[in-house]
């Protein structure tokens, strides 16, 4: 397996281990009985801001990690450059991770109009951000390994 390979599964099997822990760790905070309220707009604001920030700070340490374990391992330096197949394939990923969070915000903004609580639209971009960030990963992994 390539470097480009492996970091993708890396990153991919990450983001889903960040976003399972803190959503299990948030989830028993959600204030029960309360209907639309600064409660649950205070909630669900702090549950994306922060969940954004962890997922940042974790990736990076992550990131750190790996490469520091890749080259213990190998004794291979991570690649200093991007060559015009990586510029390419990391094109590919970002388009469709983006089409992923688009549908998703237009799902949200569409379940406002359906009269939906406000808990249904966060619900479904926060989804649609972890789905994204998943479908970038998948099409990395896929690129790298069947070629464009």
């Amino acid at each position: 397996m390539t470097y480009q390979e492996k970091k993708s599964i890396v990153s991919l099997i990450s983001s889903i281990l960040i976003f399972a822990a803190y959503c299990l760790y948030k989830y028993p905070q959600y204030p029960e009985g309360v209907m639309e309220s600064k409660e649950i707009f205070h909630y669900w604001g702090s549950f994306v801001l922060v969940l954004t920030l962890v997922s940042i700070a974790a990736h990076i340490v992550i990131s750190i990690i790996f490469n520091i374990f890749f080259r213990m391992t190998t004794g291979e330096k991570e690649p200093s450059f991007a060559d015009e197949l990586d510029k390419l394939i990391d094109l590919k990923a970002f388009r469709n991770s983006f089409f992923v969070f688009i549908l998703g915000f237009l799902l949200a903004m569409g379940s406002l109009n359906f009269n939906q609580p406000s808990k249904v639209m966060f619900i479904i971009l926060i989804l649609s951000g972890f789905l994204s960030d998943v479908t970038g990963s998948l099409t990395r992994l896929y690129h790298y390994k069947k070629g464009v």
